[in-house]
C-alpha cells in the first residue's frame, strides 16, 4: 500500500486533533472554525481511508482523523478549531469489526478502535440493498454510523430471537433494554 503524501491540510488536521484538550473525543460538535473547504479524502465501504488516490496506511493517523469527524446536514467533515474540510464517505465512516455479548449488552468494536454499546442511544438498523442483501449499521456517535461487517452480522443473526411485530414474526437482538430487528425468521444473510 502506498503512503499518502504529506500535505499541509493533513498535517494541520493531525496537529489540531492531537492538541484537543482532555481525554476522549474532541468536542467537534462545538467547533465553528473560520476556515472551510474540501479535501480529497475518501472513506471506502471497507473502511479504508484514501487521500488523493493513495491509501492512508498509517493506522494511528486514520484513528486520529476518525476522532475529528463530524456529520453536518450537507456531509461529513474533518473538523478542528480552525478548519472544517468536507470529505467523501462512500457508505459509512466506520466498520463494526467485532461484537460480544456481555450479559444484556451487545458491545461492538469498530475498525478505528471505538467501543460502542448498542442500545437506545446507539441503535442497530438493517437496510436492504439493491440486490436484496442486508446492509446492517450501528450508530456510533452524533449521526455517524458503522457498517456492521458481514461476519459480525452473522454473529448477530445467530444471537437473534423471534418476536411478533406489526410486520409479522421478526428476528431481532436486544441490548440495554432496546430491541433491534435484523430480519425475518429463516432469512439468509449473504
Amino acid at each position: 500500500m502506498a503512503h499518502a503524501p504529506s500535505k499541509p491540510g493533513l498535517d494541520t488536521i493531525a496537529a489540531a486533533a492531537k492538541q484537543a484538550p482532555g481525554r476522549g473525543l474532541p468536542p467537534v460538535h462545538l467547533w465553528n472554525p473560520p476556515n472551510s473547504g474540501e479535501i480529497d479524502i475518501v472513506i471506502k465501504p471497507d473502511g479504508r481511508w484514501v487521500h488523493e488516490g493513495a491509501t492512508i496506511s498509517r493506522e494511528a493517523l486514520v484513528r486520529l482523523f476518525s476522532t475529528v469527524l463530524r456529520k453536518d446536514p450537507d456531509g461529513i467533515y474533518l473538523v478542528t478549531p480552525v478548519e472544517k474540510l468536507k470529505i467523501t464517505v462512500e457508505d459509512a465512516p466506520f466498520v463494526a469489526v467485532r461484537v460480544d455479548r456481555d450479559g444484556e449488552v451487545l458491545k461492538f468494536l469498530t475498525n478505528v478502535g471505538d467501543a460502542v454499546e448498542a442500545g437506545p442511544d446507539n441503535a442497530i438498523r438493517v437496510e436492504i440493498g439493491e440486490a436484496g442483501e442486508p446492509r446492517p449499521y450501528l450508530h456510533v456517535r452524533r449521526g455517524l454510523e458503522a457498517l456492521i461487517a458481514r461476519s459480525v452480522f452473522y454473529e448477530l443473526v445467530e444471537m437473534a430471537e423471534p418476536r411478533e411485530t406489526s410486520d409479522g414474526e421478526t428476528l431481532g437482538v436486544s441490548s440495554k433494554g432496546a430491541w433491534f430487528p435484523v430480519g425475518p425468521p429463516g432469512a439468509h444473510v449473504l
